[in-house]
């Protein structure tokens, strides 16, 4: 009898051998990278998981095993948002030496941010939950909780300025911060409303106009 070669059989689930039903292999942080775009430019109610995946590449399995469902995915967008699109507010805040340059800075960067044409308009902390219904009400929340830490860092730099004397001592740091948050979450609207970095520009030089004077000048 002469022996035949024994035949391997084929693995199921294609010619590759990839198992059936196994995820197909996609880079992690290109797909949460296209998912922050569409939720950049369309906010988090109006992205559905279907144009997630459509624009991730990726298969509902694979995107719940990857990064849990929609919100935790959302969740990890704003946080890669804060570590990079976002992250020249606190640095503005941080690296200057003086108040004044901290806000000024921090409004001249966002207009060229808020205008850039690499990627949507605005700010998405602040218009990825406008218009949230009831069910959504916990990533609104979140995401005014993000803005209000964001308040409280340009009143913390601008008491700082108070405490050098830098400003008046009369000066209300609440208040002041309140305004210049209201004229960057303002900018972020007009951005998106389609306003140019020229048209942003001037929102910020006509802001600084309500700094007040330093202390030493208005004792003078």
């Amino acid at each position: 009898m002469v022996a035949t070669e024994r035949q391997n059989p084929q693995p199921k689930g294609g010619a590759k051998g990839r198992p059936k039903g196994r995820p197909r292999g996609f880079d992690r942080e290109t797909a949460l990278e296209r998912a922050l775009t569409l939720f950049w430019e369309y906010g988090y109610e109006a992205t559905s998981v279907s144009n997630l995946t459509k624009a991730m590449g990726i298969n509902p399995p694979s995107l719940y095993a990857a990064f849990g469902d929609k919100r935790s995915l959302f969740e990890e967008a704003v946080e890669r948002y804060q570590e990079t699109h976002g992250a020249f507010t606190p640095r503005a805040l941080h690296e200057e030496p003086t108040a004044r340059g901290a806000i000024h800075r921090m409004l001249r960067e966002a207009a060229v941010e808020f205008t850039d044409d690499s990627h949507p308009g605005g700010c998405l902390i602040v218009s990825a939950a406008v218009n949230c219904g009831p069910e959504s009400s916990d990533v609104e929340a979140h995401l005014r909780d993000i803005r209000e830490a964001g308040k409280q860092s340009m009143r913390d730099r601008i008491a700082s300025g108070i405490h050098t004397g830098e400003l008046p001592p009369d000066t209300d740091a609440d208040a002041l911060g309140a305004y210049f948050a209201a004229v960057f979450q303002g900018m972020s609207t007009q951005a998106r409303d389609g306003a140019s970095r020229t048209e942003l520009e001037a929102m910020a030089e006509l802001a600084m106009r309500a700094w007040p004077e330093p202390a030493h000048t208005a004792s003078a």
